[in-house]
C-alpha cells in the first residue's frame, strides 16, 4: 500500500455556531448528511461534534485534491462513528469517483477537539 494523500483541516466551533444561528436548517442542509445530522442530534455537544465533522470532511478533500471545488459536494463526503475506533468515511458521487481515480482503497480518520478548535487528519491510501 502506497500514501496518496494527506490532508489536515482545523475549524473554529464558534465559527459553525454562528452560521447555525444564522441560517439554521439550510447550513445542516448544505453540509451534512441525513445520517450525519441524526447523529449528531440531541448531543450536549452538537456543534463541536459537527465541527470535527465539518474539519473531516475538509481534510478529505484535500487528500482528494479537490478542495471545495471540482463538483465535490458537502454531502458526497460522509462521516460515520463507529463503536470502538477512529471514524469511518464513505464517499458518493464525485468525491468517489475522484477516490477511484488515485486508486484509494482506504481513508484513514482522525478527529480531535481543543476547546474552541475542531481538527482533522485524513489519509487516503493506494
Amino acid at each position: 500500500m502506497a500514501i496518496v494523500g494527506i490532508g489536515l483541516d482545523v475549524t473554529r466551533v464558534e465559527r459553525l455556531e454562528q452560521l447555525l444561528e444564522r441560517h439554521g436548517n439550510r447550513t445542516l442542509e448544505r453540509l451534512f448528511t441525513a445520517a450525519e445530522q441524526t447523529l449528531a442530534r440531541g448531543r450536549a455537544d452538537r456543534t463541536r461534534h459537527l465541527a470535527g465533522r465539518l474539519a473531516a470532511k475538509e481534510a478529505v478533500m484535500k487528500v482528494l485534491g479537490t478542495g471545495w471545488g471540482k463538483g465535490v459536494g458537502w454531502k458526497d463526503i460522509e462521516i460515520h462513528a463507529t463503536p470502538d475506533g477512529p471514524p469511518r468515511v464513505e464517499l458518493h458521487g464525485e468525491a468517489a469517483r475522484y477516490a477511484e481515480q488515485l486508486g484509494i482503497v482506504n481513508l484513514w480518520l482522525s478527529i480531535s477537539h481543543d476547546g474552541d478548535l475542531a481538527a482533522a487528519t485524513a489519509v487516503g491510501e493506494a
